[in-house]
């Protein structure tokens, strides 16, 4: 009989794994999909992901606070919405694979003529004046500015990168790179495009490009809130948050999935309200799902200034943001500040035996948890370390999530709550 009940209580353990893997997998894969158009600012993809996260709050049993789970709020932000068009002879360049266009460029439809300038001219007031003049003269021999940055030390490569952002309020500009092609989300726009080419692309001296940049002045976003009260009168408030957003489109072909950055947070963010709602807790746990993250943290600011939980109830803030691999372990954002909770974390997982190593970090203005902070309120930062290196690239798919450490990380994290 003891076999059998050992026997027992290991399937259902087992088929408990196993819903929590699938379920990371069900939302991740969901939220990384095309329908979703990157969870960015084209075709409103932030506001399909968000009312998918509603839905699944609503799924798991959540309340809402105030005038329900959606918290409104605008910002102005660049957009790509149609065409994308970077094409030398008869190449035609793929976004976010051959190039990428820097997140505040404006559009621009015609031909680029380039003019060379070296470093040591970028760098020259007097030689770089005169480039750009004869850029803008218009005698069809350049209209644009291409620099090589291909071997140049990082410390000139920022004064350059400086100057170009000058540069650009009178022609657009072409460089030349051979690092890895990252894109951003811009909250403003320039007078012309600057466009970054791969050094494996065979570059001639003339571009055709078609490029359609649109500023929403007053882009309508939210952040998703969710709430599991504790029965406890006077109990602890505990904030879980995730970012939903991602960087959407960069034109009608390409999109950027966000697998680990941040659907994998947003999965963990679900699990974790999925085991409190199934196991009760003796602290109230609010669940935010923050818009507007990649766009400077905008949904979070938004949040501490206009909560829909009082700011000063707040006993914790856990921030979970990439959490697409863990095999090497992960890093704790504000740990250096917050000693108490780092040495909890860490009592937890040597008792557990959950992730390999958990790595201490100082404050940074990186993801959500920055304007709790800056309120006073004790927060960290939680991402993991790993072999997935996919961060704000088209490369960050589902495909390239590693499931390994899902388990470990619900548990890491559903412990600390319960202990804090």
């Amino acid at each position: 009989m003891l076999n059998f009940k050992l026997l027992l209580f290991t399937c259902v353990l087992g088929l408990s794994s196993f819903s929590q893997i699938e379920e990371y997998k069900r939302v991740t894969s969901t939220l990384c999909s095309p329908s979703f158009q990157g969870r960015g600012y084209v075709n409103k993809g932030d506001s399909i992901a968000a009312d998918f996260i509603k839905i699944e709050f609503q799924r798991i049993g959540l309340k809402s606070r105030k005038k329900g789970f959606l918290q409104r709020f605008n910002l102005g932000v660049n957009t790509f919405p149609d065409q994308m068009l970077v094409q030398i002879g008869d190449k035609r360049l793929i976004p976010g694979k051959d190039f990428i266009i820097a997140p505040e460029s404006g559009s621009f439809n015609g031909v680029l003529n380039l003019k060379e300038l070296s470093v040591e001219e970028f760098l020259n007031e007097d030689r770089l004046v005169i480039a750009i003049k004869k850029a803008l003269s218009n005698n069809g021999k350049s209209n644009a500015i291409l620099y090589n940055s291909v071997g140049v030390q990082s410390d000139t490569n920022n004064r350059v990168h400086s100057i170009i952002q000058q540069v650009l309020s009178f022609v657009p500009v072409i460089e030349i790179v051979d690092s890895k092609l990252m894109w951003s989300v811009g909250r403003e726009q320039l007078k012309n495009p600057y466009i970054k080419i791969k050094s494996s692309i065979k570059l001639s001296s003339s571009l055709l490009v078609d490029i359609d940049a649109k500023f929403e002045n007053n882009y309508s976003s939210q952040n998703v809130v969710g709430y599991l009260p504790s029965k406890k009168w006077n109990a602890k408030t505990i904030v879980v948050t995730a970012h939903y957003d991602h960087l959407g489109r960069m034109g009608q072909d390409t999109y950027f999935p966000g697998a680990n950055d941040n659907a994998s947070g947003i999965a963990i963010l679900l699990a974790i309200a999925e085991h409190f709602k199934q196991n009760k807790s003796d602290k109230n746990i609010l669940f935010v799902a923050f818009g507007g993250e990649e766009a400077g943290l905008v949904g979070s600011h938004y949040f501490v200034n206009h909560p829909t939980y009082p700011i000063r109830k707040i006993d914790f803030v856990l921030n979970i943001d990439i959490m697409g691999s863990g095999d090497e372990g992960i890093t704790v954002v504000n740990s250096i500040e917050q000693e108490l909770a780092f040495q909890l974390l860490n009592s937890i997982n040597s008792e557990n035996k959950l992730v390999s190593k958990i790595k201490k970090r100082g404050q940074t203005r990186n993801s959500d948890h920055y304007w709790f902070s800056e309120k006073g309120i004790p927060s960290i930062f939680v991402y993991t370390q790993g072999s997935n290196k996919n961060y704000h690239d088209i490369k960050d798919t589902f495909g390239n999530l590693i499931f390994d450490e899902v388990e470990d990380l619900i548990e890491l994290f559903t412990s600390f709550i319960n202990q804090y």
